[in-house]
């Protein structure tokens, strides 16, 4: 990795504002000044009106989950169980290569299909080789008998596996072991290209030791705050491991928070709400969604986490999930973040400011799944995906994507929570919008200052002037990431 170099940025706008020039010495913002007001140092970088910011962090990703997807068979624009068994029949065709000997798939959503995922019409297309689809929240997975005789899976007539059986399937198949370094190196680069300088990295593996390694590899366009599960976070305390601590030389990796997942998804029907799905008896186990982790348990591990230094980002999707998870902060008188906050109940919204919490949320979700939350969640939306309802409660909020769920880009995360639409659809719920402002402040860390590290993004448009298909696809000029360019065009 090279070392970063002065540099002087010149003619280069701060978003809505007159150009100024900017002196970049040892990674940090050394100078700022109206053009030409002061003598430029180094390498003198045009940036010929274009406007500047601090650069861009996705507050939330599944990093090797977002490579993989690209070796996968792509079930993203499905809409029925059929059109996924036509997209199977036509990989095996067209010889789709296996991994590992099982054919892979990502991304249906099965929460509005007509019909029913079934085993049987899974074995009718496909029975001698294993398939296994995976959901396109991660939530569940459907597979054929060959496939779970492989992986020692129990299926019922479904074929279908949910929440705690499948997602420990999910981080136990050997596609992340097959994957080069060079993979994850494109897919950092790729990341940059959008102005992105770090992620949140909630990928249920020992990010401990794999990212350090992976920079060592040569994946240096990104900074990575690593998150521990709960199988590992005694391993991390015994090691002294605190939130914030730097895992490699370059400082690009640290130690992030204890990740634990108390609940499952809106697309599978297991987030855990106050109210039964329509369709469900009420009386069934889970009509209300799932508990994945029960509240003692989480309050016991919120303790512990808080008692090494050790920070603690939680997922919760349903009402009665982000109360639980809200009531186990308070308990504990700890900070956090809560990871999605979906669906919140009217009363909890004050409570995220007044328990010093973040909301970690994903608005692309918001985009992808209007229409299943309006059939499952029917009455509740004007408070899901209530990021305007968030903000104005004086919460704070980050924004993510989730990748692979949703595209590693934060211009479309921004464009979705400002806008709250896309192509031909008109706004849902628009009273939930968020500021432009908000927006951008959500997904940044840092500030176009004086003193503040050189990671900037340098784009063709004014984010303040954009409509909401501009502001989706912002063309990037440049990236820097500490002083140095990890994307540039400029």
């Amino acid at each position: 990795m090279n070392a970063p170099e002065t540099i002087t940025l010149r003619g280069a706008r701060p978003y809505g504002a007159e150009p100024v020039d900017i002196v970049i010495r040892d990674g940090l913002i050394a100078g700022i000044a109206p053009m030409g007001a002061i003598d430029p140092v180094g390498e003198i970088v045009e940036a010929a009106g274009r406007w500047v910011g601090p650069g861009l962090w996705d507050s939330h990703v599944h990093f090797t989950q977002h490579v993989i997807r690209r070796r996968r068979i792509d079930l993203t624009q499905t809409r029925s169980a059929g059109e996924v068994l036509d997209a199977v029949r036509t990989a095996l065709d067209e010889g789709a290569p296996l991994t590992d000997g099982m054919l892979m798939g990502y991304g249906f959503r099965d929460g509005l299909w007509s019909e029913p995922a079934s085993l049987a019409a899974l074995e009718e297309t496909v029975s001698d080789v294993p398939v296994v689809l995976v959901s396109g929240d991660l939530h569940c997975g459907w597979m054929n008998r060959a496939a779970a005789a492989r992986l020692g899976a129990e299926l019922d007539d479904t074929g279908l596996l949910r929440e705690g059986p499948w997602i420990r399937l999910l981080h136990s198949f050997d596609e992340a072991a097959a994957l080069p370094p060079d993979a994850y190196r494109d897919a950092a680069d790729a990341a940059a290209s959008r102005g992105v300088v770090g992620i949140v990295e909630f990928e249920n593996t020992d990010n401990v030791a794999e990212w350090p390694a992976r920079v060592a590899e040569g994946v240096t366009s990104l900074r990575v705050e690593g998150a521990v599960w709960p199988d590992r976070l005694e391993q991390a305390i015994a090691a002294g491991l605190r939130t914030g601590d730097r895992l490699d030389e370059h400082g690009l990796i640290t130690f992030g928070r204890l990740k634990v997942v108390v609940d499952g998804s809106l697309n599978t029907r297991t987030a855990w709400c106050w109210d039964p799905y329509p369709g469900l008896d009420p009386a069934s186990a889970h009509a209300c969604g799932m508990e994945s982790v029960p509240v003692p348990e989480l309050r016991r591990l919120l303790e512990r986490a808080h008692s090494a230094g050790i920070g603690a980002a939680v997922h919760a999707i349903g009402d009665r999930a982000n109360s639980a998870v809200l009531d186990s902060f308070e308990a504990t008188g700890m900070p956090g973040v809560i990871e999605h906050a979906q669906l919140v109940r009217d009363e909890d919204f004050s409570r995220f400011a007044e328990l010093g919490l973040v909301a970690s949320v994903q608005p692309e979700h918001a985009m992808d799944d209007r229409d299943i939350a309006d059939h499952h969640w029917a009455g509740r939306t004007g408070r899901a995906f209530a990021f305007g309802s968030l903000h104005r409660s004086g919460a704070g909020l980050r924004l993510g994507s989730d990748a692979p769920v949703a595209p590693l880009d934060p211009w479309i995360s921004m464009s979705a929570a400002t806008d709250r639409s896309r192509g031909d659809r008109v706004a849902w719920h628009p009273e939930q919008r968020l500021p432009v402002d908000i927006a951008l402040a959500a997904s940044a860390r840092g500030a176009l200052a004086v003193g503040q590290q050189a990671d900037l993004v340098v784009v063709d448009r004014d984010p303040y002037a954009c409509d909401r298909d501009e502001l989706r696809t912002m063309p990037v000029a440049a990236t820097m990431l500490g002083g140095r360019f990890t994307w540039r065009e400029i």
